[in-house]
């Protein structure tokens, strides 16, 4: 039985979906670089603020950091509670988890690579997608801490699967995009009404994510809200890249998406949405899609 739960990144996502362990365990303590959120955090939902080096005394132990190279710096600095099982929330690279669960196997901890999908509105609520690789025996035993942030929870597969099921879901999302991007461009070239023609699309087998959703939301009515930033997106999509090399594919279009994401993050403005990738097609075009 879980009898202990800790949150390590208390960012975007991390501070939303901390937020609702208390509601299912007793003790959750949480921990951010900048230790005043951390604060803010536990003011607000009932968490403890703790030092590190107690928050990975917990039974089960989350983070949701930027990239495996922060995490596996993190884990190489502290003593983490035997028996104890990490479930990493990165989007990060299969490799390091699998140098992860290798190591802190060794040291009678389970590590799982658990990435989530859904962006804030789905950490908020409660309904992310998470897709987690590692051990399966650790995975049920973890199963009701990502119970508490997630609606749809899959074991994938061994070390690593959940970090290349992120990374592909995000290429897709991306190749989307793109797509979506070149299409309203089109369109709005020959002077059709992108709202109305977005509704005709939505209810055709052309619709997309990036149709529905990203267009509508967030391009169209120019607000490029911050959920999932733009450098996060392309560092995504070259793990993508890399799986597919290791594999020894030819996939031509993960590669010219992962060309034009990068090349979009390069010329964007510090701190952007994802959704701003397509201010690059709107820069080449002359043609802004509103």
């Amino acid at each position: 039985m879980i009898q202990s739960v800790a949150f390590i990144g208390l960012g975007a996502m991390g501070y939303r979906m901390a937020a609702h362990l208390p509601k299912y365990f007793d003790s959750v303590y949480v921990w951010n670089r900048n230790f005043d959120k951390a604060k803010q955090h536990a003011a607000e939902y009932g968490t403890q603020a703790v030092e590190l080096n107690q928050a990975v005394q917990a039974d089960v132990i989350f983070s949701c950091l930027p990239t495996s190279a922060d995490v596996e710096a993190l884990v190489s600095t502290l003593s983490i509670k035997s028996g104890s099982i990490w479930v990493d929330c990165t989007s990060g690279v299969p490799e390091s988890a699998q140098k992860l669960a290798s190591a802190l196997k060794a040291q009678n901890i389970d590590y799982l690579d658990a990435p989530v999908s859904g962006q804030t509105i789905g950490a908020e609520n409660a309904t992310l997608t998470v897709m987690a690789g590692g051990n399966a025996e650790a995975f049920e035993k973890a199963l009701p801490a990502m119970q508490a942030v997630g609606k749809l929870i899959k074991h994938v597969g061994a070390s690593g699967a959940g970090f290349a099921v992120k990374a592909v879901n995000n290429m897709l999302m991306a190749v989307n995009l793109c797509a979506a991007a070149e299409g309203a461009l089109t369109l709005k070239a020959h002077g059709v009404n992108l709202t109305e023609a977005l509704d005709c699309i939505n209810a055709s087998s052309g619709k997309s994510n990036a149709t529905e959703t990203i267009l509508p939301q967030r391009v169209i009515n120019r607000t490029f809200p911050l959920t999932f930033a733009l450098p996060l997106l392309a560092k995504d999509t070259g793990i993508a890249v890399d799986l597919v090399r290791q594999a020894k594919l030819s996939a031509p279009i993960i590669g010219l998406t992962q060309s034009l994401i990068q090349a979009a993050s390069d010329t964007a403005a510090p701190n952007s949405d994802f959704s701003t990738a397509v201010k690059m097609y709107e820069s080449w075009s002359k043609i802004t899609i509103e």
